[in-house]
């Protein structure tokens, strides 16, 4: 994992970045619906892990941090994720080693997920690496909306992302994904791009 400090002399996000994070601390968030018509054929919730996770590894603004060493860009991020436990109706989050390769990832899913799917902790996979982001899925309904409150001090950068039910509109297969982000690190051309990024690599894994 490298960490790159971002020099602030010369970063052209500066003074956007000191504005909301000092000035008017603000997060955001949007709902969109990803066409997931191509993935019939495969297991929803690891591809959609595996294709969040290689398009954040595509977009800067997506691996943007405040850590104790001051702002800066992680050069790759591994997936945080919840796994439900249908014994006892709760969940757990586990991390898994992103791998661009999506059969070696697939695996290194299911070994984790086997592991762990009967855990009644919150958090029983250890070492969460810091270069990790958060993602789940409520996969018993559909949304048009979804908001996480983050009760910190306003400085936590990094994305989190929340799937829900899939749902057939047109003859597509589409899936409500909500995106929240910190105005500091990403505008809404970012998420723009990222979901412009996100659709394609979605129709070409499933090509």
């Amino acid at each position: 994992m490298s960490f790159h400090l971002v020099n602030m002399q010369t970063w052209e996000r500066r003074e956007f970045y000191e504005h909301f994070i000092n000035e008017v601390v603000c997060t955001y968030s949007t709902t969109v619906n990803i066409d997931i018509t191509s993935l019939n054929n495969v297991r929803l919730y690891p591809a959609m892990i595996w294709l969040l996770t290689k398009t954040v590894n595509q977009m800067p603004e997506f691996r943007t941090a405040l850590t104790n060493e001051g702002v800066g860009i992680y050069d790759e991020m591994h997936p945080a994720y919840t796994i439900f436990n249908k014994d006892n109706k709760n969940f757990s989050g586990i991390w898994t080693k992103f791998d661009p390769d999506y059969s070696a990832f697939l695996r290194a899913y299911e070994s984790d997920t086997a592991q762990y799917a009967s855990s009644v902790k919150y958090a029983p996979k250890p070492d969460r690496p810091a270069n990790s982001f958060d993602i789940s899925m409520v996969p018993w309904f559909t949304f048009t909306s979804f908001n996480i409150n983050v009760f910190d001090d306003g400085k936590y950068l990094l994305p989190i992302f929340t799937l829900g039910k899939y749902f057939e509109n047109g003859g597509k297969r589409l899936i409500p994904l909500a995106i929240q982000v910190h105005h500091a690190a990403c505008d809404g051309y970012h998420v723009g791009k990222f979901v412009e990024k996100l659709q394609t690599l979605t129709d070409e894994f499933g090509a």
